[in-house]
Parts: C-alpha cells; structure tokens; sequence
C-alpha cells in the first residue's frame, strides 16, 4: 500500500480562482502548504494582493490575476500566466462565485445574470482554457466548487441553486469526456461555512443564519480548513479514481 506524501502537491501548479478570500485564500494556503506552485485569481484586485503576498510570505511561489473570470480573456490569462510563470498546470480550483441570495421573485434581470456568470460562466470559461493544457500533459485534477444547497433547496437560493446546479452537471460530463487522458474532475457540495461571506449576509439577521444551520445535523457551519483538506485530497495523484462525483462536505444534510 502506498504511503500518503507528506507534501502531495510537490511539484505541482495549481490555479485557484476566487482566492483572496475565504474559501478560495484557505484552499491556497492548503495547497501551498502541500507544495503546490500556485496561480490566484480574483475580480478583487487589492484583496488578490494580499493574498499572494500572505502565500509568498510561507514560502511557497505565487503570482496572482485580477480580473473578471466571467469574461473568456480573463480565464485565458489565468491559465497562460501558470504555463509562463511555471511551465504546466496540474490543478484547477474553481472556487470563484458569490450569489445573490434573494427569493426569487425579487430578483432582477441583473442580479440573476449576476449570479450565473460569478458561479457557472466563471466554471466554463476556465475549464475551457485549461483542458487543452492538461490533455497535452496527460495529467490534471479539476475540482469545483458546488453547494450542497442545490439537493437541500436552501430558503431564497433558487437562481444560486441554477448556477450551481449547473457546475454539478458540466463536472459529470468533462469527467466522462477525459476520463483517459489523466484529467479528474469532480464537484465539492458544501453546507453553510464560516467565512466573511456567510457572516456579510447573515449579520443581524439571527433568523437567516438559523434557517442555514438548522438543516444541518450537526448543528453548525462547515470551518473554511475542513473544506480546504477535502479540497487538497481530491487534488491530490492519490484520488486518480474518483471523478465525476459531487462529494458532500455537509455536516450530514443529505442524511435527513
């Protein structure tokens, strides 16, 4: 049997989208940390900055992209910035999104395009730049960002669970797509997570943030570390047989 490495992503490049915060920034200090080169990319340009200063800062070699990935140019640059930077790409992180949360019927025709292109476009539009790269190294791990929201049908999340209904769906079909040319991909659902985005939406709104956490049995939100290891392992050369899924980090949702 072989033995986890104790740094999986040695020698590895990967680019992680929506990285100056949250999610994305915990998921880039993981891989960093299990020795990946990496590429961030981010619409916010200062918070992007900082992000790659703090990865530079432990060590680990980091250039970052500011831009909107909804826009193919964008995606187009993230990727050609790990191929010139560091020769290859390994790992795909599609954590970029951000929806607006409203019912349905408050939302406008903007807040709705909004919410697909942040989520679904940004999803596409990467993969597309990226695949041609992996399928010449015959190697690649692409995993993106879900909500396990879209099985649950979370209060006011219709046009979010739209969106990322939709990056389950693109995941299932890429994977059969390049199932023999070394390339993953996979789908990671979480529940509600603690990061400044969850906290931004539920501030003084007790009620809101209980609707969240009370469709989950464990009676809490997911820690921003434990969806970032998940992350890392379905990244990792040791998951080369798992592709296609949608894999839960969801304190147990889908037992009820």
């Amino acid at each position: 049997m072989k033995a986890f490495k104790v740094h999986p992503h040695a020698n590895r490049v990967a680019v992680v989208t929506g990285a100056a915060r949250g999610i994305g920034l915990a998921v880039a200090e993981r891989l960093s940390a299990d020795g990946a080169r990496l590429v961030l990319a981010d619409a916010d340009e200062a918070g992007l900055a900082a992000a790659v200063s703090l990865i530079r800062a432990s060590g680990s070699e980091a250039v970052g992209v500011a831009g909107d990935l909804s826009q193919e140019s964008v995606a187009i640059e993230t990727v050609r910035a790990a191929v010139d930077n560091f020769g290859r790409l390994d790992i795909l992180v599609n954590n970029a999104g951000g929806g607006v949360i409203l019912p349905f019927l408050e939302h406008t025709p903007e807040t709705l395009r909004r919410t697909i292109d942040r989520n679904l476009w940004t999803v596409i539009w990467c993969c597309r730049a990226a695949l041609p790269v992996m399928r010449e190294q015959r190697y690649g791990r692409i995993v993106n960002m879900g909500a396990d929201s879209v099985r649950s049908g979370l209060h006011a999340h219709a046009a979010y669970n739209a969106a990322k209904g939709g990056v389950h769906a693109i995941g299932s079909g890429l994977a059969l797509e390049f199932v023999h040319e070394g390339i993953t991909v996979n789908a990671i659902a979480p529940c509600a997570v603690n990061t400044p985005q969850l906290a931004e939406l539920v501030k003084d709104n007790d009620a809101l943030l209980k609707r969240f956490i009370d469709v989950i049995p464990m009676g809490r939100a997911g820690e921003m570390d434990e969806i970032a290891s998940f992350v890392s392992y379905i990244a990792s050369e040791e998951a080369a047989f798992i592709t296609g899924q949608v894999l839960s980090v969801n304190g147990g949702t889908t037992l009820q």
